[in-house]
């Protein structure tokens, strides 16, 4: 027996999904959902790798957990609101003479939080910490991004728990199987029929892109929001890819001839004007000097220190803003 053969018998022939009892369990009267975790975890993630981000530019965790304290709940809530108004109006309103299920809107660890949504709220959100620590919010945005492509990386596998935004029926080996029994299985389709994963694609994107932009940062040291905008650029092409696979209800919207769902022209006007604004940005930017991480007159005042680091592993450089960044070894 050849050895491409060996391989080909000694990988699973497709993905399977983890039986219903995995997407929650029990502590005493308190009910854990996967699906939640998932986000937690996310969460905790891009506030890890944003804090380094941070810190690496002068600020510290202080500032970062009072930007969080209001990004997180506006994101919350913003993403919710995309899936409920956006996503399935329908499903939640009772529209076109269905049942509504008002009741379900609150209850996020059932699924739907769309990032499109999450992202908007979450920058107001954003903004109000930014102008109570006295941060610029493009300087913050660039330092959140690579964490927070990490979060929704993970917070797709919340999808994979629930059996849900899996794309159309595929034979490739990597097709994931979805109980027939789900209430998110396909009327009419064979019980063994294979899916593309969609969760599984944007969330490697969305890996992928995390280390792409944290190399291009390295090397070009995007500010002003030129990194945000790389993220909306990243993030709309893999979201026009992955929608144009998946099967949950969505709307479509004909433009001319062309009818795509409601969330592909959404993904792909996130690519245009994320070009646009980088475009403009870097050619603001190629006649600025300076780079400050703080709002005028909120930068904290700079350490007085006998040494030329402030901590081992750490050189710390001036900027203009009176603040010191660090390049971390």
């Amino acid at each position: 027996m050849g050895l491409s053969t060996q391989l080909a018998l000694a990988l699973p022939a497709s993905i399977p999904s983890p039986p219903p009892e995995f997407s929650k369990f029990s502590i005493g009267p308190l009910t854990i959902h996967a699906y939640a975790l998932c986000i937690l975890a996310g969460i905790l993630i891009a506030l890890w790798l944003t804090n380094k981000r941070m810190q690496a530019r002068g600020g510290n965790s202080d500032m970062l957990w009072d930007i969080a304290i209001w990004a997180i709940p506006f994101g919350i809530v913003g993403g919710r609101l995309y899936h409920v108004l956006i996503t399935d109006p329908m499903y939640y309103f009772g529209l076109g003479g269905q049942q509504s299920h008002w009741a379900e809107i609150p209850q996020l660890w059932l699924g739907g939080l769309g990032i499109m949504g999450a992202v908007s709220l979450g920058a107001l959100g954003a903004w109000i910490g930014c102008r109570k620590t006295g941060v610029r919010l493009s300087a913050f945005a660039d330092a959140a991004v690579p964490g927070l492509l990490l979060a929704q990386a993970l917070g797709r596998w919340g999808n994979w728990f629930n059996q849900e935004l899996f794309g159309a029926p595929t034979t490739l080996p990597w097709g994931l199987q979805i109980d027939p029994d789900n209430y998110n299985f396909p009327a009419g389709l064979p019980a063994d029929t294979l899916f593309h994963p969609t969760f599984l694609y944007e969330s490697l994107w969305n890996v992928l892109g995390a280390l792409v932009l944290i190399a291009l940062d390295r090397k070009f040291k995007l500010r002003r929001g030129a990194m945000f905008c790389c993220y909306m650029i990243w993030y709309g092409i893999g979201r026009t890819f992955t929608e144009s696979l998946r099967l949950d209800p969505a709307e479509i919207i004909n433009i001319g001839p062309v009818g795509l769902r409601v969330h592909q022209w959404l993904a792909i006007a996130l690519v245009i004007a994320g070009a646009i604004a980088l475009v403009l940005v870097l050619k603001r930017t190629r006649s600025q000097d300076a780079d400050p991480f703080f709002l005028p007159g909120r930068a904290p005042e700079p350490a007085v220190q006998g040494t030329g680091s402030d901590q081992a592993g750490q050189t710390a450089k001036p900027t203009d803003d009176g603040t010191q960044e660090k390049d971390i070894q």
